[in-house]
Order: structure tokens, then sequence, then C-alpha cells
């Protein structure tokens, strides 16, 4: 039999866009609203205690962006608490467990989401500023669709009404796949992907977004990885802050950020910066 031809890769061809910014994905918690991204940490330390094992805020925030099923999965694979968990159970956890853990969470955060609602300082500045630019907002959550129908409405109290929402329900897998970044792009008639940007404050929410092709924002200092709110924040002096800070930056620069900025107020000058380089023809 002949052996096939060489398949031929015609190197010269490149696509392109060099139009501007069409479409801003935001994540909510830490990036949008509830400044250092609070209320699904009291949920998730709700659950546990409720369950007769203690997790510390650290142990509760590391898998941050993830769905919060596999975000409780995640903490009791953390050898420390599964050795708690099955010092006060008497055997390793299982999928009962988990399930059990998710409703208590989905109770907690019920109360949570209302009470920690308030939006970001700059954040409506800086949606209105992006829609004067015909920018269109979407959105990505690691909550599932009931915690968002508590939360949509209290953030449109707030003045904040994304033109799309998709959470983890709504997609196979969730963040780092950039399923939910996609979808958003699909919905909002995104012509190239390289026309979003995401913004979040996880490395998993900035994974997904590179993952999908698109620029990646990460938010230091209001969302988990500094992980205060705005008063424990404010209470800092000036070189805690800077030195919280930095860590933040650092950790989301290594997780592939294209842009590292301290807060949503900051991001017009990052979407001058990203459609100069599209002008250019740079690609991510």
């Amino acid at each position: 039999m002949p052996h096939p031809a060489t398949p031929v890769f015609y190197d010269q061809y490149r696509r392109s866009y060099s139009g501007p910014v069409t479409t801003v994905i935001f994540d909510w918690a830490g990036t949008v609203l509830d400044f250092g991204c609070i209320a699904p940490v009291a949920a998730f330390s709700a659950a546990f205690e409720e369950a007769g094992v203690p997790i510390s805020e650290a142990e509760a925030r590391a898998p941050m962006g993830a769905a919060k099923r596999e975000h409780i999965a995640l903490i009791l694979h953390v050898p420390a608490v599964q050795a708690r968990w099955q010092a006060r159970h008497g055997a390793a956890s299982n999928e009962t467990d988990i399930d059990t853990l998710y409703a208590a969470f989905l109770r907690a955060d019920a109360v949570n989401v209302a009470r920690y609602s308030a939006l970001i300082p700059g954040a409506l500045d800086t949606v209105t500023a992006l829609r004067k630019r015909d920018i269109r907002i979407g959105s990505t959550t690691g909550y599932p669709r009931e915690v968002m129908n508590l939360l949509m409405p209290l953030a449109a109290q707030h003045g904040y009404q994304p033109d799309h929402c998709c959470t983890v329900s709504e997609v196979v897998h969730g963040r780092p796949w950039p399923d939910m970044c996609l979808a958003n792009a699909l919905a909002l008639g995104a012509p190239n992907v390289l026309s979003c940007v995401v913004v979040d404050d996880s490395p998993s929410g900035l994974e997904a977004g590179l993952a999908a092709g698109m620029w990646s924002v990460g938010i230091a200092l209001t969302g988990n990885e500094v992980g205060l709110s705005l008063e424990q924040w404010q209470a800092l002096g000036a070189d805690e802050r800077e030195s919280r800070a930095q860590a933040a930056r650092d950790r989301l620069a290594r997780s592939g950020a294209h842009y590292v900025i301290d807060s949503i107020a900051e991001l017009p000058a990052v979407i001058d910066a990203i459609e100069a380089r599209l002008a250019r023809g740079e690609r991510t």
C-alpha cells in the first residue's frame, strides 16, 4: 500500500482579530461584589461546623473558584481535614457526606449572599464606562443557579445587572475549564474570543479564561487571595496592605493572567491596553 502523503501545514496564514474589546466577563464574589469573598467562606465554614469538623479560613478558601460541591470535595481531600473527619465520624468521607455538606452550604449561603451583597467600590463606575464603549457584560460563577437566583436581584438593587450570567449549573465543566467563558461569548455574540476579557479574583477563573483563548485579568485586593472584608482591609497599616497585596498579585500572575490589578476600578485602563495590543495584531 502507498504511504499517505505528509500533511502540509500552511504556516504563512495567521488568523487574527484587530477590532475592539466587545465583551467583558466578570466573576461575582470578590470581583464585582462581596469585598474579600466573605459569603462563600462563611458558608463553607458553617457547613463543616454543622458536621462537627471545623475548618480554618485558609482551608475554606483554598479551592475558591471551583463549583461549590467540588469545592467541598477538595476541602475534604486535604489530608488534615480528612484526618479530622475520620476522627469525628469513624470513616472516610463519601459522596453522601459531600451531598450533606453541600446542602448545609446552600442553606448557609442563602443567608450570606444577602449579608455580603454590597458592590465593591468602583464597580458601577467601571461597568458604566464599559457600556459607554458598547462593551457587553457577561458573568461566570462557581455558585449554582439556585444561589444566583437569590444574588442577582440583590445585585440589581445595587445597580448591577450583567447582560448574561452563566453558572456552573448550565455547563458540563466548571472552572478551570473554559465552558462558562465560551457560553458567555456565544450568548453575547462575541465576534472572536480575542474580543473577550475575563476578570476574576481566583487562579482557576483566570485559567478558564486562558483556556477559552481570552484575555485574563486578575483582581488582587478585593478577592479571595487577600481575603479581607473592606473594613478589615481599611484597618491595616500601609506596610501590611502592600505586603498582602503584592503576595496576591504574585499568585495571580503565576496563574498566567495577562494583567493583574488591585480592583475592578482599575479595569478601564486595562481595556485600553488590550485594545492597543489587538490593534497591533497581538494574540493571547
